[in-house]
Protein backbone atom coordinates (compact mmCIF):
# COMPACT_ATOMS: atom_id res chain seq x y z
CA UNK A 1 0.00 0.00 0.00
CA UNK A 2 1.34 3.75 -1.35
CA UNK A 3 1.28 6.33 1.62
CA UNK A 4 2.74 9.64 2.46
CA UNK A 5 4.67 10.23 5.60
CA UNK A 6 3.16 13.24 7.72
CA UNK A 7 6.11 12.72 10.84
CA UNK A 8 9.61 11.43 10.48
CA UNK A 9 9.90 7.32 10.93
CA UNK A 10 13.10 6.00 12.12
CA UNK A 11 13.64 2.88 9.15
CA UNK A 12 10.80 4.17 7.13
CA UNK A 13 11.23 7.46 5.48
CA UNK A 14 10.78 11.32 6.28
CA UNK A 15 8.07 13.47 6.27
CA UNK A 16 6.31 13.85 2.46
CA UNK A 17 8.30 10.79 1.22
CA UNK A 18 5.89 8.11 -0.76
CA UNK A 19 6.63 4.77 0.82
CA UNK A 20 5.45 1.25 -0.08
CA UNK A 21 3.75 -0.70 3.28
CA UNK A 22 2.01 -3.47 4.21
CA UNK A 23 -1.52 -2.65 4.64
CA UNK A 24 -2.18 -3.59 8.05
CA UNK A 25 0.39 -1.32 9.22
CA UNK A 26 -0.76 1.25 7.50
CA UNK A 27 -4.27 0.35 8.22
CA UNK A 28 -3.70 -0.38 12.16
CA UNK A 29 -0.75 1.83 13.12
CA UNK A 30 -0.08 4.54 10.60
CA UNK A 31 -3.53 6.32 9.31
CA UNK A 32 -4.85 6.09 13.15
CA UNK A 33 -2.36 7.48 14.43
CA UNK A 34 -2.25 10.50 11.87
CA UNK A 35 1.29 9.57 10.74
CA UNK A 36 0.93 9.04 7.40
CA UNK A 37 -2.29 9.44 4.27
CA UNK A 38 -2.99 7.23 2.05
CA UNK A 39 -1.28 8.04 -1.38
CA UNK A 40 -4.14 9.36 -3.68
CA UNK A 41 -3.66 12.23 -5.70
CA UNK A 42 -6.14 14.76 -3.29
CA UNK A 43 -3.77 13.77 -0.51
CA UNK A 44 -0.01 14.31 -2.84
CA UNK A 45 -1.07 17.87 -3.60
CA UNK A 46 -1.89 18.21 0.14
CA UNK A 47 1.14 16.93 0.68
CA UNK A 48 3.03 19.11 -1.25
CA UNK A 49 1.70 22.20 0.25
CA UNK A 50 2.57 21.29 3.68
CA UNK A 51 6.12 20.22 2.30
CA UNK A 52 6.82 24.18 1.81
CA UNK A 53 5.47 24.68 5.30
CA UNK A 54 7.68 21.86 6.71
CA UNK A 55 10.80 23.09 5.03
CA UNK A 56 10.51 26.27 6.64
CA UNK A 57 10.01 24.63 10.22
CA UNK A 58 12.84 22.09 9.67
CA UNK A 59 15.03 24.83 8.79
CA UNK A 60 13.86 26.68 12.43
CA UNK A 61 14.74 23.46 14.41
CA UNK A 62 17.78 22.13 12.82
CA UNK A 63 19.26 26.06 13.93
CA UNK A 64 17.61 25.15 17.60
CA UNK A 65 19.20 21.69 17.52
CA UNK A 66 22.90 23.00 16.36
CA UNK A 67 22.86 25.88 19.24
CA UNK A 68 21.33 23.28 22.34
CA UNK A 69 23.96 20.73 20.31
CA UNK A 70 26.80 23.75 20.36
CA UNK A 71 25.93 24.30 24.22
CA UNK A 72 25.97 20.41 25.54
CA UNK A 73 28.97 20.12 23.94
CA UNK A 74 30.53 21.74 26.63
CA UNK A 75 28.89 19.41 29.53
CA UNK A 76 29.95 16.19 31.48
CA UNK A 77 27.55 14.13 32.86
CA UNK A 78 28.69 11.73 36.05
CA UNK A 79 26.53 9.56 37.97
CA UNK A 80 26.60 7.21 41.24
CA UNK A 81 25.75 3.32 41.43
CA UNK A 82 26.08 0.52 43.33
CA UNK A 83 28.49 -2.08 42.01
CA UNK A 84 30.19 -4.84 42.68
CA UNK A 85 34.26 -5.57 43.32
CA UNK A 86 34.20 -6.11 39.30
CA UNK A 87 33.16 -3.19 38.10
CA UNK A 88 29.44 -4.46 37.15
CA UNK A 89 26.97 -2.30 38.21
CA UNK A 90 23.81 -3.75 40.50
CA UNK A 91 21.20 -1.95 37.74
CA UNK A 92 21.83 -0.01 35.25
CA UNK A 93 22.07 3.61 33.65
CA UNK A 94 18.98 4.10 31.36
CA UNK A 95 18.33 6.89 28.75
CA UNK A 96 15.32 8.06 31.47
CA UNK A 97 18.03 8.61 34.04
CA UNK A 98 20.17 10.43 31.30
CA UNK A 99 17.21 12.77 29.93
CA UNK A 100 16.80 13.38 33.98
CA UNK A 101 20.53 14.44 34.32
CA UNK A 102 20.42 16.49 31.58
CA UNK A 103 17.69 18.21 32.96
CA UNK A 104 19.80 19.04 35.97
CA UNK A 105 21.87 20.97 33.65
CA UNK A 106 18.89 22.30 32.12
CA UNK A 107 18.67 20.74 29.03
CA UNK A 108 15.22 19.37 28.36
CA UNK A 109 15.52 16.19 26.03
CA UNK A 110 13.34 13.62 25.31
CA UNK A 111 14.29 9.95 26.52
CA UNK A 112 14.03 8.57 22.92
CA UNK A 113 16.29 11.04 21.72
CA UNK A 114 19.29 9.25 23.40
CA UNK A 115 20.39 6.66 21.55
CA UNK A 116 21.79 4.28 23.71
CA UNK A 117 22.14 0.43 22.11
CA UNK A 118 22.09 -1.06 25.50
CA UNK A 119 21.75 0.36 28.81
CA UNK A 120 25.19 0.88 30.69
CA UNK A 121 25.96 -1.85 33.04
CA UNK A 122 29.67 -1.15 33.87
CA UNK A 123 31.57 1.89 35.63
CA UNK A 124 34.24 4.13 33.71
CA UNK A 125 33.72 6.53 30.98
CA UNK A 126 30.64 6.04 28.75
CA UNK A 127 30.18 7.73 25.09
CA UNK A 128 26.50 8.93 24.98
CA UNK A 129 25.18 9.22 21.46
CA UNK A 130 22.11 11.88 21.53
CA UNK A 131 20.13 12.49 17.87
CA UNK A 132 18.90 16.71 18.58
CA UNK A 133 16.71 16.54 14.72
CA UNK A 134 17.67 14.18 11.62
CA UNK A 135 20.76 15.96 10.24
CA UNK A 136 22.11 17.12 14.53
CA UNK A 137 24.21 14.18 16.71
CA UNK A 138 25.92 15.40 19.56
CA UNK A 139 27.89 12.60 21.62
CA UNK A 140 28.32 13.54 25.82
CA UNK A 141 30.41 11.71 28.14
CA UNK A 142 29.26 10.13 30.82
CA UNK A 143 31.07 9.37 34.16
CA UNK A 144 29.74 6.26 36.09
CA UNK A 145 30.98 5.90 39.03
CA UNK A 146 30.46 3.35 42.30
CA UNK A 147 29.56 4.45 45.44
CA UNK A 148 33.43 4.80 46.85
CA UNK A 149 34.15 7.28 44.08
CA UNK A 150 35.96 4.36 42.19
CA UNK A 151 35.23 4.08 38.23
CA UNK A 152 36.72 0.86 37.42
CA UNK A 153 36.98 -2.72 39.18
CA UNK A 154 37.63 -3.13 42.88
CA UNK A 155 41.77 -4.17 43.04
CA UNK A 156 41.28 -7.72 45.14
CA UNK A 157 44.12 -9.06 46.72
CA UNK A 158 45.05 -12.79 46.35
CA UNK A 159 46.69 -14.43 49.44
CA UNK A 160 50.14 -16.18 48.59
CA UNK A 161 49.37 -19.83 48.55
CA UNK A 162 51.49 -21.75 51.06
CA UNK A 163 52.58 -25.38 50.83
CA UNK A 164 52.33 -27.89 52.71
CA UNK A 165 55.23 -29.05 55.68
CA UNK A 166 56.98 -31.71 53.54
CA UNK A 167 57.15 -33.99 57.08
CA UNK A 168 53.57 -34.05 56.55
CA UNK A 169 51.79 -36.23 54.42
CA UNK A 170 48.14 -35.72 53.46
CA UNK A 171 45.29 -38.43 53.21
CA UNK A 172 45.46 -38.52 49.49
CA UNK A 173 49.42 -37.99 49.02
CA UNK A 174 51.31 -41.81 49.36
CA UNK A 175 55.06 -40.02 49.23
CA UNK A 176 55.67 -40.88 46.37
CA UNK A 177 55.80 -44.86 46.74
CA UNK A 178 54.20 -45.71 44.06
CA UNK A 179 55.25 -43.48 41.09
CA UNK A 180 52.01 -41.94 41.07
CA UNK A 181 51.05 -38.41 39.88
CA UNK A 182 50.25 -37.20 43.45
Amino acid sequence: MKIVLREDMDNLGYRGDVVNVKPGYARNYLLPRGLALEATPGNLKVIEHQKKIWAVREEKEAAEAREIAARMGDIALSVTKKAGDTGTLYGSVTTSEIATLLAGNGFEINRRKISLREPIKALGIHEVPIKLHRDVHVTLTLTVMGEDGSTGPKARVIEEIVEPPEDRIGPDDDGGQFGGDA
